[in-house]
């Protein structure tokens, strides 16, 4: 089954209100940072951060699906891990999390590959083409 182009900018619209959701949905009043659920689930100790890693887990199957190269999905994994180790820290690992954002990081990772390997023609329009056999158009 392939993916035309306009289906996969859904999936990376979908997994961008994702990331929005888990690193910035709320501002944090009078110092004017943005926080989401992964640094609200972070406060809770011992759990927060494992649960945290769903929709972690979650964007990058949805890469792997989508045919994003092992090194890609590397890096990715690496955000993720960075993450989880710095952010089980108490205290240090919950001020860690307000600025890592690795949700988002990943699915800018996913945004750039993909815009690099979409071929643009002179209307500007063109099909993904990909080594992997999801994506061939």
């Amino acid at each position: 089954m392939s993916q035309s182009q306009p289906e996969v900018q859904r999936d990376l619209d979908r997994l961008r209100g994702l990331a929005r959701r888990m690193d910035t949905a709320f501002k944090i009043p009078l110092i004017g940072v943005r926080v989401g659920w992964d640094s609200i689930l972070g406060l809770i100790p011992g759990v927060g951060d494992v649960l945290a890693l769903a929709p972690a887990g979650y964007i990058l199957k949805e890469a792997h699906r989508l045919g994003v190269p092992a090194s890609v999905l590397a890096r990715m994994g690496t955000n993720v891990g960075i993450d989880l180790a710095i952010g089980a820290i108490p205290l240090v690992g919950d001020l860690f999390d307000v600025g890592w954002k690795a949700n988002t990081r990943n699915v800018e990772l996913l945004h750039r590959h993909f815009q690099d390997i979409t071929p643009h023609g002179p209307d500007g329009e063109g099909a993904l083409s990909s080594h992997h056999p999801t994506l061939r158009g």
